[in-house]
């Protein structure tokens, strides 16, 4: 990484693909945006997220929530 990549990715929001485990940095940037919330969550602060929908949360309780949220639409309780 060149020192200069922080400076050019420095409030600029990522575009990232979600993986099972992992997720793949598309457009460089610092932070993804929660689907729920709209709260901006740094890259090296990231764990939650949904492969299926393709989506960023900001903590546990929020993925859950969302997580209820499509599953129960879907009438498969869980």
């Amino acid at each position: 990484m060149n020192i200069f990549a922080g400076a050019l990715n420095q409030g600029k929001e990522a575009k990232v693909k979600y993986l099972a485990g992992e997720f793949q940095i598309l457009v460089p940037g610092e932070f993804v945006r929660c689907a729920v919330t709209g709260r901006a969550i740094p890259l090296e602060e990231l764990k939650y997220w949904s492969v299926e929908l393709q989506e960023a949360y900001f903590d546990a309780e929020i993925a859950f929530q969302r997580y209820r949220e499509i599953h129960d639409k879907a009438g498969t309780e869980h």
